[in-house]
């Protein structure tokens, strides 16, 4: 997986141009902006979510499209302001490449952003209530937590007080075990069983991915392995650099 990683962040480089010396471009005004602006709408969605299910009584084993009465209605409109939350998170990508940040844009990342955009087109054009409720209501409580993150990371001086990247994608990774539970329990009660069954596999891919993510990122060993390894290369480099200038 790193190695895919590798070339990604390669041909994203290369698509750039492999002469780009420009200096990275700092948006940290914009960044702070933009990301709290991402915090206060999944907050919103969060909230409007978690009330209609309230009203409408939803059933996490079997909740059958269209039946929860007014209160589908609400959890639509809020569901089109989610699908449309996944365009705007697309400016993500371009806040990588413009501060030099491409060794961000994963395989995790290309993944997730491209494959949700047109998964949420299909349930909001198929089946936009029901069961779809569940993986948005989860969701927008983690970006919640992930955007203000990522909003006060851009605060030079609350950086040294920050600390739960590594919680976030622990969190990330409950989500899409839950996800799983849930559509489980849909499959054991016939609600809904193509979609629960492609959901499932959906969900399998991202549990790879992500925990491959968490131990790539925050295992102390594999860390410690990557520095190393980083260092001999450098050190590598330095020697053949000096029998070029001697020969």
């Amino acid at each position: 997986m790193e190695a895919l990683d590798k070339a990604v962040n390669d041909y994203i480089d290369n698509l750039l141009g492999p002469k780009d010396n420009r200096q990275p471009v700092s948006f940290r005004g914009i960044l702070v902006v933009y990301n709290i602006s991402l915090t206060l709408l999944s907050l919103y969605m969060f909230y409007e979510l978690v009330t209609g299910l309230w009203e409408g009584g939803h059933n996490f084993f079997c909740q059958d499209t269209h039946s929860g009465g007014d209160a589908d209605m609400k959890i639509i409109r809020v569901l089109w302001w989610y699908y449309f939350s996944k365009l705007i998170e697309f400016m993500d990508t371009f806040f990588f490449i413009l501060r030099k940040n491409s060794h961000q844009i994963t395989v995790l990342y290309v993944y997730h952003h491209a494959s949700l955009l047109n998964i949420w087109w299909f349930i909001m054009n198929w089946v936009p209530c029901g069961h779809s409720y569940f993986g948005a209501t989860f969701n927008s409580f983690i970006h919640v937590l992930m955007y203000s993150y990522y909003g006060l990371s851009a605060i030079t001086a609350m950086c040294p007080y920050l600390w739960r990247k590594k919680y976030i994608t622990q969190c990330q990774l409950t989500k899409c075990v839950l996800t799983m539970t849930q559509s489980s329990c849909a499959m054991v009660w016939r609600c809904a069983m193509v979609w629960r069954c492609a959901m499932n596999c959906y969900m399998v891919s991202f549990i790879i991915l992500f925990a491959n993510f968490y131990i790539q990122t925050f295992n102390e060993k594999t860390r410690s392995m990557r520095k190393d390894y980083q260092n001999v290369s450098v050190s590598a480099n330095n020697v053949k650099q000096q029998k070029q200038r001697m020969d």
